[in-house]
């Protein structure tokens, strides 16, 4: 109970510090970097910054049909992790109820065996996008340990919760606090490695899409 208690208190405290910190400091200085200011105007016809950004955005979330068959698979599968993480995180009803404590905000939980089945399938789809990039020569010459580091601080807690839920392994007890301290672990990594993208993609993709389609270029 000594450390479940260090969990649920000292131990998550600090991941949800550390997170909103890290996150805000991020932000503030992708936000705060100064702009070259665009010293020809825009070509005709050019969508307005706003909408070029959108657009980019949005577009990027599929691969061009040229790319669409050596893509197939990690876009798939890009898209069943993140579904099965956000089906996780805030479909349990557990889940959603420390949400609630901690902003006020709550909404009605999935059933049990619908989150449990998204869990297994976003952990098989963790590791096949861990077998692709040790199995790909380009992707495991790109990779540093920041990239493996930021696969484990998301693979744990979907491990953990699953055998938690499970009972597997260990007490109840020990099981749920080692869920807790792998949460704890992802909340302060994620400010520091690949796990950011998901503030970032926004603006890297928006800025590139304001950039171009003010010359003119269709991304």
């Amino acid at each position: 109970m000594e450390l479940l208690d260090f969990a649920r208190g000292p131990a998550l405290q600090a991941g949800f510090a550390v997170f909103v910190a890290g996150v805000l400091w991020r932000l503030l200085g992708v936000l705060l970097l100064p702009r070259m200011r665009e010293l020809s105007p825009a070509r005709e016809g050019a969508p307005t910054p706003l909408r070029g950004a959108v657009r980019t955005v949005v577009r990027r979330m599929w691969p061009r049909p040229e790319f669409v068959a050596t893509t197939l698979f990690p876009t798939i599968n890009s898209y069943v992790f993140h579904l099965g993480l956000a089906i996780v995180v805030f479909g349990l009803t557990p889940h959603i109820l420390v949400i609630r404590d901690l902003t006020g905000l709550g909404w009605p939980g999935l059933p049990s065996d619908v989150v449990y089945m998204a869990g297994v399938i976003t952990l098989v789809s963790l590791i096949g996008a861990l077998v692709r990039r040790l199995t790909s020569p380009v992707l495991r010459l790109l990779s540093h340990a920041g990239d493996y580091v930021s696969w484990l601080m998301t693979f744990l807690p979907v491990l953990t919760g699953l055998m938690t839920t499970a009972d597997l392994g260990a007490r109840y007890e020990t099981l749920l606090a080692l869920h807790i301290l792998s949460i704890a672990a992802f909340l302060i990594w994620f400010p520091f490695g690949k796990l950011m993208h998901a503030f970032l993609f926004a603006f890297s993709r928006g800025a590139t899409g304001m950039r171009f389609s003010h010359r003119g270029v269709s991304v």
